[in-house]
This record gives C-alpha cells, sequence and structure tokens, in this order.
C-alpha cells in the first residue's frame, strides 16, 4: 500500500505541491486530475523518488522511501512520450527492466511474449520502435513498465498526445490491462472521460493541493 503524508514540493518560493495526503491501496487505480500546472505530475514524481519533497514522506507499507533510489522503489513509470530506446527492437525496449533484475534469457522472451499479447502488439517482438505508431509505442511502453512486476505503476499523462478516437481506444484497453494484471497505479490526466474510463477512484488537485 501506497500511504502519502503531507507532502509539499517547493520550486524556490513557489510551492507546487502544498500538504497533500493520499494513499492508494494494493490492486488499486487512482487518477489524480486537475488542470495544467496544478502539481500533479510534480506529485508522481516526488512518489517516484526523481522530485525531493520539502517536507512530508512517501511509504510503501511501513517502508519510508525518502531515502530509497528511484531504480530500487520498485515503480515502474509511464510519461507521455514513452522515451523508448530508439536504438532497440520492441523486444529490446520491453526487456531492460528483466536484464536489470538479471532474469534470465529464456524467463525474459517468455514475459516479453506474455506482454505483448496483453498489450495488442504479438509478433512485434523485432520492429523498429521508430517504424511504430505513437499509440503502438505507448504499448510498447506500457509493456516494458510492467515487465519487472512493479509494485506501483505511475502513468504521466500517457494517452495526452494521441488524437481522441485513439486515446479512448488506448483508455479501454489500459484499463483492462491494469485489472487483468492486478497492478497497483496511479494516472495523472486532465481528461475527466479517461479518468473515469481507467480508475477505480478519482482525485482532484487544484493549486497544489488535494480537492476530493
Amino acid at each position: 500500500m501506497l500511504r502519502v503524508s503531507n507532502i509539499t514540493v517547493r520550486y524556490g518560493q513557489t510551492v507546487a505541491v502544498a500538504g497533500v495526503d493520499l494513499s492508494v491501496a494494493n490492486g488499486e487505480v487512482v487518477a489524480l486530475l486537475g488542470p495544467s500546472g496544478c502539481g500533479k505530475s510534480t506529485l508522481l514524481r516526488t512518489i517516484a523518488g526523481l522530485e525531493t519533497p520539502a517536507s512530508g514522506s512517501v511509504c510503501w507499507d511501513s517502508l519510508d522511501m525518502g531515502s530509497v533510489p528511484v531504480h530500487k522503489r520498485g515503480f515502474g513509470i509511464v510519461f507521455q512520450d514513452g522515451q523508448l530506446f530508439p536504438h532497440r527492437d520492441v523486444f529490446g525496449n520491453v526487456a531492460f527492466g528483466l536484464r536489470m533484475q538479471g532474469v534470465s534469457r529464456g524467463d525474459r522472451a517468455e514475459r516479453i511474449s506474455e506482454l505483448l499479447k496483453l498489450v495488442g502488439l504479438d509478433g512485434y517482438e523485432h520492429r523498429k520502435v521508430t517504424q511504430l505508431s505513437g499509440g503502438e509505442q505507448q504499448r510498447v511502453a506500457l509493456a516494458r513498465a510492467l515487465a519487472p512486476r512493479p509494485r506501483l505503476l505511475l502513468l504521466d499523462e500517457p494517452l495526452s498526445a494521441l488524437d481522441r478516437e485513439l486515446r479512448d481506444q488506448l483508455a479501454d484497453d489500459l484499463a483492462r490491462l491494469l485489472r487483468s494484471s492486478g497492478t497497483t497505479a496511479i494516472l495523472v490526466t486532465h481528461d475527466h472521460d479517461e479518468a473515469r474510463r481507467i480508475a477505480d477512484r478519482v482525485v482532484t488537485m487544484r493549486k497544489g493541493r488535494v480537492t476530493s
């Protein structure tokens, strides 16, 4: 279980996140909903360990994650642009986290095959990611983030760069994917429909604070 307690993040004199409390149960998908600049992405990056809070704590179960490096938190992250490795094919991208974990080649291949079927890219193992559509690239990014079986998946507006029809399709696919894998996740979005399509619970933010 994730527990965020009284998190405040400042950039100089600007308060980006102001005393936020948030809990996410195991297997729950929570959407952080709000307009641009409200602090939702900053909060997500703080949970990931990419930002250092001025005060407050991020805990997983009873462990304070404050001193835990990003790569040791066991959290997966998907950004708006996917941030795939352009020099690697689909297989190489999805395999990255598994290789870092020391997973054997045979087990890596089995896990990657399972995930590509799950995200609708069965048979794409040797495609160059630079030849994929935007929607396909985001599916690869999701598979890569899920491959090491993260205890928490953080999604920072992963569908916002796509057109409306594709966003709706991928939102439904993402909701199915998260539930079928039992993944605990936080989704950042400014889209009300997207939040309700994907999440079990919607938390709204305004001016750095949780309002509901």
